[in-house]
């Protein structure tokens, strides 16, 4: 094995591989993408960290989103609310079929006159 010794480089300069610009050799950094190196060197405008998306199902990673068994809230299921919801095509909505709630919708509407001149 050969013995490399390279310069210090402390005044060299070189261009971003990104955006072309040109800075110090050493302040430019090597681009990582997907926890893969690509052999890019970056000014530090350009530089990103790798995104943790890229890092998906690599990690083990429980989230689960539903109940098991739910049951539907309690103050649903007594007269608790003073809104009144429904369909069908309107109406009030009872699947419980509970006594006591009734239907208090009421329905108001007006016409406007309008008057047409043609000469």
């Amino acid at each position: 094995m050969t013995n490399r010794t390279f310069a210090s480089g402390k005044r060299a300069l070189a261009l971003c591989d990104r955006c072309g610009q040109e800075y110090k050799l050493k302040t430019l950094r090597e681009l990582t993408i997907n926890e893969n190196k690509t052999n890019l060197l970056v000014c530090p405008e350009c530089w990103e960290p790798d995104h943790p998306q890229n890092k998906l199902g690599r990690v083990k990673v429980l989230d689960p989103q539903a109940l098991r068994d739910p049951r539907p809230d309690a103050a649903e299921l007594v007269e608790s609310r003073n809104i009144q919801w429904g369909w069908n095509p309107v109406g009030v909505n009872n699947p419980y079929e509970l006594p006591g709630i009734t239907e208090d919708f009421k329905a108001t509407a007006s016409l406007g006159t309008v008057t047409v001149t043609t000469s």
